[in-house]
């Protein structure tokens, strides 16, 4: 029978739309106390005094804690989760203090009243392309190489027909789940119990054994339903420390959450980029040189760089090539990862650089890109598992309505709208990481599969229930599947579009294995359990590029009068193996792609330079795409048999629908006004003055 490939409703569908579904800090036990956090108010410098004894006077408080009485952790190596261990203050809005009190009420007003002092210290939170601390990291993030070289690229740009030379800016993004960053925990006989929003238990457990010096069977975290990630509750953020912190100081359970002004500064963020983009082609658009430099920033807690410049290695064939990372470290609380990290802003500057190319040779984009298809990787020269880029760009071409596009920019007039159309491409790893799975038969005839994947909204529950009915041969209803908890064999995080693939990958493995046993043995009372890992499959992978891709086009509309920008229609045509569940599979990428017109044309952290904080700290004044910002949204994806990528033949689709969405919608305004806006966002301030009448 065939469950893969099929919709299927969510599982847990009826329970979160009848309020079913409990989520983190709900899932509190009944004596749980309630904590808050107070956050500096300076953007460096440290603590002088905390006036807890007042606080302590209140009544329904029962802790306060400070770097003073807070209980000692030990180094997991991310000093941002050293929460409450010294005086010193890296950032406005780092937490300095923790009220623990018996109602979420009371903790709420005495950590607003509560006295700090401090001793501030001068501050800088600017980037700049050239500020003075900017230096080539040992690494960017994923293990990405700092810098990359192939052939001479000052000779390839000399001796090319066509250069196009642009700086392309995006600003700091915020993550903006549904559910903020929360935490439960408890301790019970020197365990650690906790109750996580998190992308993936295992890790969470880890650092929390780790920081409190525990055996990893010590401590046990579980996430049932999490509302939301985009990657900022990938690895652990300061909120699961604090509450067990709380908890072992106080005794009892303790409940912690972010509200959704302490999201913009406590849950990581994409760093703003700027990427210096050189690119020279023959006569005919074929590239000749490719030089991407991107600049970010970082905290001076902990060094993460955006690998912005990976994109492009993979991507077009050059002559020549030079990639480099700088990074620079700043008063401010240290970036993360933010959906398709580094893929993501690298795809928004090289896409619309080659739209400019594309304008200067007089080829047509979607030409353009043809012409610079390589034989294999141009990083690695390895040979690719599947690449179906320009089949997808076909075939959003036929659906968009792209052949007879006139190419001159600002020529299209409908009334007072300037009417334009661009394209990008769009890729992204096909990622699969180790991970394990438990399957039971049991005597009545059902399964019950454990496998420690975390849905963080994306129908991973349902897709692993469709996986464990396809491989055992049975009805998904006699299936029952047990998710995110650090209990169950180990599991990768939810992240980086892998975890179908990862997770699918041990589900897939244990039923076959329990299949084999069942046709010569008897299903014992107890059940017939197998429990396998994938660690020894993915190391005997042969060396091939795996990336998904895709093709998106977009028309934009401007007005002339105000400078505003609407997008009518869009169009997404994937490549991304094995479409596992449709009905899920459309979701993620129609939300990538509505998260990209919301990069292009509205999100922005606004920084108040002078007191160091983001001005724009909540979703009144951080502005995100609503539905009436998305029009007619056209997604298809090309069927692809590849039989490199596992057992699934499946690749990510959680990330790829907002790597080339922004550079098509910037794209297309050009084309639409002939003004060209190489900074993020496209809003009417950057139009309106360079618009015709």
């Amino acid at each position: 029978m065939s469950v893969l490939g099929h919709d299927h409703v969510r599982v847990d569908g009826r329970d979160k739309v009848t309020g079913v579904a409990r989520y983190a800090v709900e899932k509190r036990p009944d004596d749980a106390l309630h904590a808050w956090a107070v956050r500096a108010t300076v953007p460096r410098g440290r603590v002088v005094s905390v006036d807890a004894e007042s606080a302590l006077a209140v009544p329904g408080v029962v802790e306060v804690l400070t770097w003073r009485n807070a209980p000692r952790l030990q180094d997991a190596g991310d000093d941002e989760l050293q929460v409450l261990q010294d005086d010193r203050v890296a950032y406005r809005g780092q937490v300095v203090a923790l009220v623990v009190a018996e109602t979420l009420e009371v903790a709420r007003e005495t950590a607003a009243t509560l006295d700090v002092r401090y001793e501030t210290e001068p501050h800088d939170v600017g980037l700049t392309i050239d500020h003075p601390g900017l230096y080539a990291p040992e690494q960017a993030n994923a293990g990405a190489d700092t810098d990359s070289a192939r052939g001479d690229v000052e000779e390839g740009l000399a001796s090319s027909a066509h250069v196009v030379e642009a700086v392309y800016e995006t600003p700091a993004l915020f993550n903006n789940p549904m559910e903020p960053h929360a935490t439960v925990a408890w301790w019970e006989d020197g365990a650690l119990r906790m109750v996580d929003s998190t992308q993936g238990t295992t890790p969470t457990a880890q650092t929390m054994a780790t920081l409190f010096g525990l055996d990893e069977p010590q401590v046990r975290v579980t996430a049932e339903h999490v509302g939301g990630g985009f990657g900022s509750k990938g690895e652990p953020k300061a909120n699961p420390v604090l509450a067990a912190l709380a908890a072992k100081a106080v005794g009892r359970p303790v409940a912690l959450a972010w509200t959704r002004q302490m999201m913009f500064g406590l849950a990581g963020y994409r760093t703003p980029t700027i990427s210096r983009v050189r690119l020279g082609a023959d006569a005919d658009g074929r590239l000749e040189a490719i030089s991407h430099e991107a600049f970010s920033q970082t905290s001076r807690l902990k060094e993460f760089t955006e690998q912005t410049a990976e994109y492009v290695r993979h991507m077009y064939g050059s002559r020549t090539a030079l990639t480099t990372h700088r990074v620079t470290q700043l008063d401010v609380h240290t970036p993360s990862w933010m959906r398709a990290p580094g893929e993501c802003p690298g795809a928004y500057a090289i896409e619309s650089a080659l739209d400019e190319l594309a304008h200067a040779a007089g080829v047509d984009p979607v030409e353009l890109r043809r012409r610079n298809e390589p034989e294999v990787d141009p990083e690695t020269g390895a040979p690719y598992s599947s690449r179906q880029l320009m089949e997808c760009h076909d075939r959003a071409a036929e659906l968009f309505g792209w052949a007879g596009r006139d190419p001159r920019p600002g020529v299209r007039r409908d009334g007072h709208w300037l009417v334009g159309t661009g394209v990008a491409s769009s890729s992204y790893p096909a990622m699969a990481a180790p991970s394990g799975a438990r399957v039971t038969a049991r005597p009545d005839g059902t399964f019950r599969v454990g496998v420690n994947a975390t849905d963080i909204g994306t129908g991973a529950r349902t897709v692993m229930l469709q996986v464990a009915a396809e491989e055992l041969k049975v009805e998904p209803e006699r299936v029952h599947v047990h998710i995110a908890d650090s209990d169950l064999p180990h599991g990768a995080v939810a992240g980086g579009s892998s975890g179908s693939a990862s997770w699918g990958w041990a589900v897939a493995k244990a039923c076959r294995a329990l299949r084999s046993r069942m046709a010569t043995e008897r299903v014992p009372d107890d059940g017939l359990e197998v429990v396998v890992d994938t660690s020894e499959d993915l190391q005997g992978r042969a060396q091939l590029a795996r990336f998904a891709y895709g093709a998106q086009m977009v028309e934009a509309r401007v007005d002339v009068r105000t400078g505003e920008v609407v997008v009518p229609r869009s169009v997404g045509v994937f490549a991304a193996g094995r479409i596992l569940n449709p009905r899920t599979a459309r979701s993620q990428l129609l939300g990538g792609m509505t998260m990209g017109l919301s990069m292009a044309l509205h999100e922005e952290g606004l920084l108040d330079e002078r007191f160091g904080g983001w001005a724009n700290h909540d979703l009144a004044t951080y502005h995100v795409a609503a539905n009436a910002d998305v029009g007619d949204v056209t997604i298809e994806w090309l069927p692809e048999d590849d039989g490199e990528l596992g057992p699934l033949k499946a690749k990510g689709i959680g990330e790829i629908g907002i790597v080339g969405a922004a550079a098509a919608v910037a794209n297309a305004v050009w084309h639409a006004t002939g003004v060209r806006v190489r900074s993020l966002p496209i809003q009417p301030d950057k139009l309106l003055d360079r618009l015709p009448g």
